[in-house]
């Protein structure tokens, strides 16, 4: 991919860890922390009720590349945010001999509601401006308010309602479709319709393993569009710094991204592949990313297992009835 940045930045990898967190100054057990799914889980079934967390980072950056680039002032700072509260914090992180960056940051619990969203980025002056993003973490870590467990979830309501008469207005013009994926919300929700015949009642039930098979493939189908909607929400709201580039959402539209990318750009690092997006979608080329979309939201939403199975179940079948 060929781009032009009106500045040099920071290709190497950036890296943030939690090293430890306190609740009100208690330390938080360490199982509630997980490296391997970035995550931190704040809630405990013994301290429920707590009013900041502390949490202690450690960042690594490219240090080569730093000592022989362009950049002059080169700050690294921890940031925070939720989108369901707009809730923002910010602090500078500390720079040791071994070349790593540590500080702390804390989370006031009333500022919060569910789910915040940490990373790391990295700013400093080229040519003779300061204050210019020259790089971010590439994984940013979850911070769950209301979980015991650290782990990543992906924010996805599920609706039902009769789409003749919805409290949504919106909805009753689509009186004939089955389900609708709705994005424009602080989490996105699949409506299904409960006024189309047996679709409710066929997905919420029972019954043989043909049936069961066929329930996957159709929970299958509704989660594929699912996801292709949710990724073409978050990059159609994609907000751009200064020089035009896309920056990183937060919250489930950080998370869809993150997910999907590899699938739609295979051969470009995250970063890139958010950038070849973008120009895609402003400059031209977005329809032929249509099928790599399809493909990445089948695989999230497991489409070829559960065809397969739905398959073999109706061969079955047809194979014991002669």
């Amino acid at each position: 991919m060929n781009v032009v940045f009106p500045y040099r930045v920071l290709i190497g990898d950036i890296r943030v860890e939690v090293t430890s967190v306190k609740l009100d100054g208690r330390p938080l057990p360490l199982s509630m922390i997980s490296r391997d799914h970035k995550a931190v889980a704040l809630h405990e079934v013994e301290r429920s009720r707590w009013e900041e967390a502390r949490l202690d980072l450690q960042a690594v950056l490219p240090e080569k590349e730093l000592a022989e680039g362009p950049w002059e002032d080169v700050t690294c700072l921890a940031v925070l945010t939720e989108a369901a509260t707009n809730a923002r914090t910010t602090v500078r992180l500390r720079r040791s001999d071994a070349g790593s960056w540590s500080g702390s940051l804390v989370l006031s619990r009333d500022a919060h509601l569910t789910r915040a969203s940490l990373t790391v980025v990295v700013a400093a002056t080229v040519d003779g401006v300061p204050g210019r993003l020259i790089g971010t973490a590439e994984k940013p870590w979850t911070v769950e308010l209301d979980e015991r467990v650290p782990a990543r979830k992906q924010e996805l309501n599920i609706h039902e309602t009769d789409f003749r008469n919805a409290s949504q207005t919106w909805l009753q013009s689509f009186q004939d479709a089955p389900w609708i994926v709705e994005t424009t919300g602080d989490m996105p929700t699949v409506h299904l319709n409960t006024g189309f015949e047996g679709l409710v009642e066929f997905l919420n039930g029972g019954g043989t393993p043909t049936e069961k098979a066929v329930r996957g493939m159709l929970a299958a189908q509704i989660a594929a569009e699912a996801w292709t909607a949710m990724f073409n929400a978050a990059v159609g709201d994609l907000e751009r710094d200064d020089a035009g580039k896309p920056q990183w959402p937060t919250g489930w539209r950080d998370g869809v991204l993150r997910s999907m990318l590899p699938d739609v750009l295979p051969d470009l690092s995250v970063s890139d592949a958010l950038m070849e997006v973008h120009l895609r979608l402003t400059e031209g080329g977005w329809q032929e990313l249509q099928p790599r979309i399809q493909y990445a939201a089948a695989r999230r939403a497991k489409t070829p297992k559960n065809i397969a199975n739905g398959l073999r179940a109706m061969s079955r079948d047809v194979e014991t009835e002669r």
